[in-house]
């Protein structure tokens, strides 16, 4: 295994000892606020469940062409669905990668009670008739990889001297669940070597499960390090929300994937966890120590943060997914948008 920089946090510590919880607090608390990324074991995600998890997403992949395209993104105005190589983009660059996304499983709204873009996320998913088995198995993982990041929420607020709870009105019923399963191809020559460009995520927390091949990297104040797969372990980063609800305290931090080499592919499973699209994320009042430390969210004027949690999720989706954004939004050069308030009715 590649060395790594990334700290390690153990989840089972947190149900453990007080002063085992105590420690892995701080270690926690630390993790987040000079990193933002951490490897998580004690999750109870057996190896073999999550081989089983990899070993789906590579039968849904190894399907025929015409088969994955019938449940194409750009049918769904929920941004549910299957993406070819090269079909998302980063930063207005096409990402070296193909997958398939799932939310959480819900009727569309009628058109009479929608009222705002964002209630257009709202709606069923879309799943590959030839891999029935897929539909139940995704859904159960998500509901497990929901409940272990509710569990880290807790301990980030209590990490942060917060009163208890204080994240559970916005995540309270549905909070905005976003699964995807990926496949990067091996380099060709004269790619770009882009598997994903760097970015930062929209939610609260995302957890991703890798394969055996490295890729993923993550920029630190000593430049960029790998975060390779060890055994067993989930990686854990900071979405916008924390940065927005600590006042800058707590930073989303960038990363990216490498392309594998030739003739490599690499899978990896993302699970990422917002509020709920109709709440606001939830300003936490800092001890005074803190509140010196935090500088506000960073500002990038190609990137607002919204405290609005649906503004900021459909941003990203249209941003990131241009056909489908013209298909169904009706809006074109999505990735240039600084906002969401101006979009037209649905269509």
């Amino acid at each position: 295994m590649e060395h790594t920089s990334l700290p390690i946090i153990d989840l089972a510590a947190l149900s453990g000892a007080p002063d085992s919880r105590r420690q892995m607090l701080a270690r926690l608390g630390q993790a987040a606020r000079e990193v933002g990324f951490f490897y998580l074991i004690g999750h109870d995600l057996s190896p073999e469940q999550q081989r089983e998890m990899l070993a789906l997403a590579a039968r849904f992949f190894a399907l025929p062409e015409q088969e994955k395209r019938a449940v194409q993104m750009v049918h769904s105005p929920h941004f549910r669905g299957y993406n070819q190589v090269g079909a998302e983009l980063t930063r207005a660059r096409p990402d070296l990668r193909e997958q398939f996304d799932i939310m959480g499983e819900e009727a569309a709204l009628p058109a009479a009670e929608i009222h705002q873009p964002w209630q257009r996320l709202i709606g069923p998913n879309q799943w590959p008739a030839a891999l029935p088995e897929m539909q139940e198995a995704l859904l159960a993982w998500q509901a497990r990889l929901t409940g272990i990041t509710l569990t880290l929420l807790d301990a980030f607020a209590e990490a942060l001297a917060q009163p208890p709870g204080v994240f559970d009105e916005s995540i309270r019923g549905t909070p905005y669940q976003h699964m995807k399963l990926i496949h990067y191809p091996g380099q060709v020559a004269g790619g770009s070597g882009q598997g994903v460009g760097a970015h930062k995520d929209p939610g609260y927390l995302t957890l991703v499960m890798q394969d055996d091949h490295s890729g993923l990297e993550v920029e630190t104040a000593s430049g960029w390090i790998s975060a390779p797969p060890l055994p067993g372990a989930l990686v854990v980063n900071i979405g916008e929300l924390l940065e927005l609800a600590s006042n800058g305290y707590l930073k989303a931090t960038l990363h990216r994937v490498k392309s594998p080499p030739p003739g490599v592919s690499r899978l990896s499973l993302a699970f990422f966890m917002a509020a709920r699209l109709d709440a606001r994320v939830p300003l936490l009042i800092l001890s005074p120590e803190q509140a010196a430390e935090a500088q506000g969210p960073e500002s990038d004027p190609a990137n607002p943060l919204f405290y609005e949690v649906g503004e900021n999720v459909l941003k990203g989706r249209l941003r990131s997914h241009p056909d489908v954004a013209a298909r169904h939004y009706g809006v074109t050069q999505a990735a240039r948008r600084d906002t969401v308030s101006a979009l037209p009715e649905p269509v």
